[in-house]
């Protein structure tokens, strides 16, 4: 069972208290000390209990922490360690704590492939040695989803620096679309990741429209630091993005009620994995047949996670939502590919 943080501060206490030499403790001082250490750390003004403190004492003591705290009674009546030297905080790792430890690095390893991770990349490989030599070398049992030759990654650390410091920037940027590549001043908002590709939202120089820009479609970026920078004091990054399903959207649209149908195969996957946090259950047939709704601002992301099922999905409303998603279905099955 999880170690809560009021037993934690209650150990914590109880060390320090045992730690000092100069004074002798008996088991109602450290009820005091703990006491105080809730009431100032925690704001808890209920008493602790006897009995409580005999049981800290008695974890302390046992191998179920790791400690192994060597206390002892003295003169039946005070309570100190027998080593002199000895602190909790000094105590060894335990064979759960290592397994969690070595977790631990390689989820941050996973995560150093982003160069904003460049920072800690030689703390987290000094990490990792010392697990390996402590535990021995194990099979990674977490993978996470990252793809070391993506685009545009060498960007990321130049703009979270420009938005810690709120410096505009110079973009040279060509879109999928374009001709050719154009430059403007920008000033940069938020980093956000979606399906495994970076964006960085903000405004360009003279224009109040938020625009969004895919990091491997920038050619190059120059930092401006002798020319103003600025950002809008009512923009909500969490609420802009909280509106939709992945980046993109037009100026001043809202949010619809978008309502469709899951087969009985599908439908375990949006009731496990929705796809907006607004998503809710409508209805469900016997049949396993779900009706799902979802309030969102309707754009191409939104398009693209509905036409991926195929016909496990059947789009009820917007209309024409509805019939843009049919029509590419039927496209699909015509052999037409038609740009959207």
């Amino acid at each position: 069972m999880p170690v809560n943080r009021n037993a934690i501060l209650r150990y914590k206490t109880i060390d320090h208290c045992l730690c000092n030499r100069y004074r002798k403790w008996t088991l109602k001082d450290l009820i005091e000390a703990c006491s105080d250490a809730l009431y100032e750390y925690e704001g808890i003004r209920k008493g602790i209990s006897r009995r409580t403190i005999q049981l800290d004492i008695q974890n302390m003591r046992s191998d179920r922490l790791g400690y192994n705290a060597p206390i002892i009674v003295v003169d039946n009546k005070y309570y100190t360690y027998e080593d002199p030297d000895y602190s909790i905080i000094h105590s060894p790792l335990t064979e759960r704590d290592m397994t969690e430890l070595v977790e631990a690095v390689g989820v941050l390893k996973q995560m150093t492939v982003f160069p904003a991770m460049s920072g800690v990349s030689d703390l987290v490989s000094r990490m990792e040695e010392q697990v390996s030599m402590a535990t021995g070398k194990r099979e990674p049992l977490i993978l996470m989803e990252r793809n070391d030759r993506l685009k545009g990654l060498e960007y990321v650390p130049i703009l979270y620096e420009a938005l810690k410091n709120r410096c505009t920037q110079e973009m040279v940027y060509q879109s999928f679309k374009a001709k050719g590549p154009s430059t403007f001043l920008f000033y940069p908002y938020v980093l956000k990741e979606f399906n495994n590709r970076w964006f960085v939202l903000g405004q360009k120089e003279k224009s109040r429209m938020m625009n969004i820009f895919a990091l491997d479609r920038i050619q190059s970026l120059r930092s401006c630091p002798d020319v103003p920078y600025y950002k809008s004091a009512d923009f909500d990054a969490e609420k802009y993005f909280a509106e939709m399903v992945g980046v993109s959207r037009n100026e001043n649209e809202k949010p619809q009620i978008v309502k469709f149908w899951a087969s009985k195969m599908d439908s375990p996957y949006f009731i496990t994995k929705p796809i907006h946090h607004t998503q809710e259950i409508i209805l469900q047939k016997e049949t396993g047949e779900t009706l799902f709704s979802i309030n969102v601002i309707i754009n191409r992301e939104l398009m693209r996670e509905l036409l991926g099922f195929g016909a496990g999905v059947k789009v009820i409303e917007p209309k024409p939502l509805a019939a843009y998603i049919r029509k590419r279905h039927q496209d699909a099955a015509d052999g037409i590919l038609s740009a959207s």
